[in-house]
């Protein structure tokens, strides 16, 4: 496959100039060590120091990331921390030329700590969203995440909970299941997406990451609009086919399906495939501080390490407009710039 193009800093500032969604985030994921420390000085009464907050972020599987999250999450407890994750999240991203954004919110973990007052955290993240569109042009949107290991009952609490806010706060936008697939299919939530879908909101599904291609059909069976992951959709043809010719979404994330070990090799990433196949692929960094990526650096994997050309990243700057759930005429708006960009 091509190498880095001759002079990597065109190539940086070409990634960063082409206007992008980042559609598969999640706000606990970015905060780095250096922030997990200022939490820690806020709330723990044995602090952390760097060393140890950079020690929670090594790990080498999917549990292990489960719990670095766990150890984040755990440190959130005000508006104020989490306003402060939030805008140097929206901050990070508009320096990457991200113009659009929809995060995953763990409102499922916020539960799962005994916090029932939802509404005052979320508040700090709307500041923060507010103030980063006057300040930098970057738009963003929230998903409220449940926990799958949880149950339906613990996501029924979530979902409703979502529609219940959407009434006061627009900007939430969605709802998903994220955590540990292979404890608990997508089955069981087929009813609260129903439910969710008809109060409005628009509905996304982590699947196929550390589990096999049935785990991607479930989340179709229960009405997913996006794939989260879809790691595993290689492995059978009819449903690459399906995905295809429905032009579901997927929202890849290279460097996190390498470090949580659900890919074991880069090669073996099946990013470049499923492109060549006619998938509508979108690039995201998902946990980026527990990764150690972020939306420009997944850019830059896929052109060094699976040959995509400046015209490919441009095709996948757009991909990520048209799978945002943006109204028409701002995609439209988007689209353009993408193409003035370049």
């Amino acid at each position: 496959m091509p190498g880095r193009l001759p002079d990597p800093e065109s190539q940086i500032a070409f990634i960063r100039r082409l206007p992008k969604a980042e559609l598969h985030l999640h706000l606990e994921g970015t905060v780095t060590p250096e922030t997990l420390v200022e939490l820690s000085r806020r709330h723990d009464t044995a602090q952390l120091d760097l060393a140890q907050a950079q020690a929670v972020y090594r790990y080498t599987d999917f549990t292990g990331f489960l719990m670095a999250f766990k150890a984040v999450t755990e440190r959130l407890r005000t508006p104020d921390d989490y306003e402060l994750i939030a805008w140097r999240m929206l901050e990070r991203l508009a320096r990457q030329g991200v113009v659009h954004a929809e995060v995953y919110v763990a409102i499922g973990v916020i539960y799962y700590w005994g916090r029932s007052d939802v509404e005052p955290l979320f508040e700090g993240m709307e500041r923060a969203r507010v103030k980063a569109e006057q300040d930098f042009g970057i738009s963003a949107t929230w998903i409220f995440d449940a926990v799958r290991q949880f149950g339906a009952e613990a996501a029924a609490r979530v979902f409703q909970k979502a529609a219940e806010m959407r009434r006061s706060y627009p900007s939430i936008i969605g709802i998903g299941i994220g955590g540990d697939e292979r404890r608990t299919s997508a089955e069981p939530f087929r009813s609260l997406y129903a439910e969710a879908r008809d109060k409005g909101l628009r509905l996304t599904a982590h699947a196929g990451e550390s589990v096999g291609p049935e785990g991607i059909w479930g989340a179709l069976n229960i009405g997913a609009e996006r794939i989260g992951h879809g790691l595993t959709a290689i492995h059978d043809a009819e449903l690459m086919g399906i995905l295809a010719e429905r032009q579901v979404p997927i929202e890849v994330c290279i460097s996190s399906n390498m470090r949580t070990g659900c890919c074991a090799l880069v090669a073996d990433h099946p990013v470049r495939r499923y492109f060549d196949s006619g998938l509508m692929v979108t690039l995201n960094s998902d946990d980026p501080a527990m990764f150690g990526s972020d939306l420009e650096n997944e850019y830059r994997i896929a052109q060094d390490d699976f040959g995509f050309s400046n015209e490919h990243l441009r095709e996948l700057a757009a991909n990520s407009i048209e799978a945002s759930f943006l109204p028409p005429d701002r995609k439209v708006d988007l689209l353009h710039q993408i193409e003035n960009a370049v």
